[in-house]
């Protein structure tokens, strides 16, 4: 099996957008219900070079023979004060989960958290998925607090983790 995790480009807006369309039919796991998503190429496309444009933000892929299977998107702070943190969401189809692919993304995720100089990446989940738990604890994110009723998803409230990762600490660093 050939993993290419590569940044995404806007010529990958309907590979991406499908992606998420199939994600949103396959997990709870994920905020936007089935038929909810409401994104066409062409907003895929400018979000995608909104990610390209900005400093401190990426959107990475993960391809499986030439397909994709994950993203990871990482949306940088907008002000000085928090251009330093980023906010992460991560999907990946469920017949590639525990195959490697999530712990690729954050490999390279990692490695670009420390070339741009993020300081703090965040991220929330669902108490109850265990799978993503997991591999975020095992990426070096702690659970910060619990957001209460954070959610409703299928008739029942659902709380949410908040996580972090912090690779440096203070201003001395930046």
């Amino acid at each position: 099996m050939k993993v290419t995790i590569r940044e995404l480009v806007p010529e990958d807006a309907a590979d991406l957008l499908s992606l998420q369309y199939r994600l949103d039919e396959e997990s709870a796991f994920m905020l936007l219900e089935p038929g909810e998503r409401q994104t066409g190429i062409k907003q895929a496309e400018d979000m995608i070079e909104s990610f390209a444009n900005a400093e401190n933000s990426i959107l990475l892929g993960a391809e499986v023979e030439g397909s994709l299977a994950g993203y990871l998107s990482v949306r940088g702070g907008s002000v000085r004060r928090n251009r330093h943190s980023a906010y992460i969401v991560i999907g990946i189809l469920k017949e590639f989960q525990g195959m490697g692919l999530g712990s690729a993304l954050f490999k390279e995720l990692e490695n670009w958290a420390k070339e741009t100089g993020i300081i703090r990446l965040e991220l929330t989940v669902m108490v109850h998925n265990v799978r993503a738990l997991a591999l975020y604890t095992k990426n070096g994110f702690e659970i910060e607090g619990t957001k209460i009723k954070s959610l409703m998803v299928e008739g029942k409230w659902v709380d949410e983790y908040y996580m972090s990762r912090i690779f440096q600490a203070g201003p001395e660093s930046m």
